[in-house]
């Protein structure tokens, strides 16, 4: 099939505010309508009909990135009481395997789960929230097993492999680590929670083992649609805590995990515009205080302690202050240290002292200039070792243990590329772009030392929910670098990687800063010779999927070639819906077009919505049938009404999997197919030297 499908148009006016949009591609959202389906099926066959010529590069790029991963791994132990917990790999199996094995010298391995079994008969398969009980005899996880990210709540009795028949349905926990699992401390009951209609996590239900689910006791529901729940353990594991989370504002509740009959106890009520995180530095039986990180008063979050049993603001004592120049992003409290995650000049760092906060205060030196670092899970409150992830553009992820004691580095486990690797080989970059108000954005770059320039060039961004785009290492990323490509990625407003004004400069009636940062981060990348406008591609994802949507409609002579992976494009309509997942989450994000000043400015960047007759680059957008997050309506109907209205030859390719959601295939192999199409699209579009 080389002709381009062409979905039907059906003229549906949307009236808002005084003024009519013609939406012709609104029944797309109908995913039970047999055209939307077959329309969808059409995309496939037609990109693989186009992209014919590239299947021998497809095949070239994925054996590439296959060889690049160890067939048989183990991940770094880590210890949770008498065990060490890891997962193994093993040749040509898709998921990992989870074991344990008694932290005694030549202790047998106990597999807990393979999620190979659990992915027979299931075209996609994720592992939500993993917690095994106090004391480690029973294993609570959630599955996913149509990336619906619309959990099952699964308990497995360790000792004797067999699975309780308390399975519980429609939970959340797409968070994996510690987020969405509680057991009490006796291990008789475990705290969860549960979706509405809109894919929200709105409900917190205790469930007694043993008992009929139907008749767990609910112990709070969350009426306030902007509202979602989250709940963890604390560190201290002596409580429940219940994020009740909108994009801007947060409350928590305590509730003991030692008593039966514990009722929850509210932190702080909410208020607008005021964030705050939580974690309880004490003993196990609830004794101690709270630690709490907040914007109250402090732009960049400072750090407090309250009473638990009074902790009200007028309670707080500050640890540390509010700092103009650095941002407060985490608090981890062990038993004798208290580790904080800072982020200064766009990289975080790590500030260790003892416990009151202000004694013998420390940081961990890195070995290199730019740098990528995420805490690990930690789960040892005893600990004197703070385990975290460390990798850069050149370096491979490696997970690191730090003595807090001695204040020694130890790699623990560096990332094998089994085909070979040579750091040596390649060069990093930092550069600044000046925006359109005088701004500087920050550039990360990565090349080989014998790429020439202007060369072909992938800019990548994301630039919103604060989420900072660090520098980090992606093996499959050499299969761009080895074919001569720059790989570039722009630290653009939206995100936190300069403080959290960065980010407040780039949402809601000032989120236009995020694209226009972009535009001028490939300018300055075209005029000081790295590349040129017909060798650039553009790259995101999700939100960073809108990114280049917009960039593209604003700057369509700019790029060559776009690659917009589940790209959030209909902007207005989508958060015009309130029955649409994480839309009134997002009010505080976007903005809420019921109030026309937001309608107005949301609806002079949505992609969707700016399509016109001129010529666009080559784009290729994927999507996923089971997303939540962006519906493939979004995905389809920006590909239908952008090929109708293009003026140049260019290629518009849509590629919907059919049994994932947001995040793409499940599985290492099968993800990497998805990344080798893309790949094959840049080399193929933008050049192959």
């Amino acid at each position: 099939m080389t002709t381009p499908p062409t979905a039907p148009k059906r003229p549906h006016p949307i009236t808002q505010h005084g003024r009519t949009r013609q939406d012709d591609y609104y029944w797309l959202r109908d995913r039970d309508d047999p055209h939307t389906i077959s329309y969808l099926k059409a995309e496939n066959d037609y990109l693989k009909a186009v992209l014919a010529h590239m299947d021998d590069l497809q095949e070239t790029l994925f054996q590439e990135m296959k060889a690049r991963i160890p067939e048989w791994d183990v991940s770094a132990p880590l210890q949770r009481g008498d065990y060490l917990y890891y997962t193994r790999m093993e040749p040509n199996k898709e998921y990992p395997i989870y074991c344990r094995k008694p932290a005694t010298p030549n202790s047998s391995e106990e597999i807990l789960l393979d999620q190979n079994q659990l992915a027979e008969g299931h075209p996609f398969s994720g592992l939500g929230a993993f917690e095994v009980s106090p004391d480690h005899t029973l294993l609570a996880y959630l599955l996913d097993t149509e990336g619906s990210e619309t959990y099952t709540l699964h308990i497995k009795d360790l000792r004797t492999g067999e699975l309780l028949p308390d399975a519980i349905p429609n939970t959340n926990g797409y968070l994996s680590g510690r987020i969405g699992l509680a057991w009490t401390q006796d291990q008789k009951s475990l705290y969860y929670t549960t979706l509405d209609d809109a894919h929200r996590p709105y409900r917190l239900y205790r469930h007694t083992l043993g008992c009929d689910p139907a008749q767990d006791e609910l112990v709070y529901e969350e009426a306030d649609s902007t509202y979602g729940m989250y709940i963890t353990p604390s560190r201290s594991d002596a409580y429940l805590l219940v994020n009740l989370s909108s994009t801007s504002s947060d409350e928590y509740r305590l509730l003991s995990l030692a008593s039966q009959d514990a009722r929850l106890q509210v932190v702080v009520p909410r208020r607008p515009l005021i964030e705050y995180t939580l974690d309880h530095h004490g003993t196990p039986d609830g004794q101690g205080r709270l630690l709490i990180r907040t914007n109250d008063a402090a732009p960049n979050f400072r750090l407090v302690s309250a009473p638990i049993e009074d902790p009200r603001p007028e309670n707080w004592t500050e640890i540390i202050p509010n700092q103009a120049s650095i941002t407060l992003e985490d608090v981890l409290a062990f038993n004798q240290d208290l580790v904080v995650i800072e982020r200064e000049n766009g990289l975080r760092q790590v500030r260790i002292s003892d416990p009151d906060g202000i004694s013998n205060v420390r940081t961990i030196p890195m070995p290199e200039p730019a740098y990528a670092l995420d805490p690990d899970i930690n789960p040892n409150y005893a600990t004197r070792t703070f385990r975290f992830i460390y990798s850069s553009l050149v370096t491979p992820r490696s997970v690191i243990d730090y003595d807090m004691d001695t204040m020694t580095w130890i790699t623990t486990k560096q990332d094998e590329i089994p085909s070979g690797y040579d750091p040596s080989l390649y060069v990093t970059e930092r550069l600044h772009a000046p925006a359109p108000d005088g701004v500087l954005v920050p550039i990360s770059l990565v090349y080989r030392k014998d790429t020439a320039r202007p060369a072909p060039l992938v800019l990548y961004g994301y630039g919103s929910y604060g989420a900072s785009m660090d520098p980090a290492f992606q093996a499959n990323r050499l299969s761009l670098l080895d074919r001569g490509q720059v790989f570039a990625i722009a630290h653009i407003r939206g995100g936190s990687d300069l403080g959290r004004s960065w980010y407040e400069d780039g949402k809601l009636l000032k989120k236009k800063n995020t694209f226009t940062d972009f535009i001028a981060c490939a300018e300055f990348l075209i005029s000081q010779g790295y590349t040129t406008c017909h060798r650039l591609a553009i790259l995101g994802g999700s939100a960073g999927g809108l990114l280049v949507g917009a960039a593209m409609t604003m700057r369509p002579d700019l790029f060559h070639a776009v690659v917009a992976r589940v790209p959030f494009v209909d902007v207005v309509t989508t958060m015009s819906d309130p029955s649409i997942p994480l839309t009134t989450f997002e009010y505080d994000q976007w903005g809420n077009p019921d109030d026309e000043a937001y309608f107005n400015y949301m609806l002079s960047y949505s992609p969707y919505d700016n399509l016109r007759p001129t010529d666009y680059p080559d784009i290729l957008i994927t999507t996923g049938l089971n997303d939540p997050r962006v519906a493939f309506w979004e995905p389809a109907k920006f590909a239908a009404r952008l090929r109708e209205l293009k003026t140049y030859d260019s290629l518009v390719l849509l590629h919907t999997e059919f049994g994932a959601g947001h995040s793409g295939a499940s599985g290492r192999y099968k993800a990497l197919e998805e990344v080798a199409l893309i790949y094959a699209f840049l080399v193929d579009r933008i050049g192959n030297p």
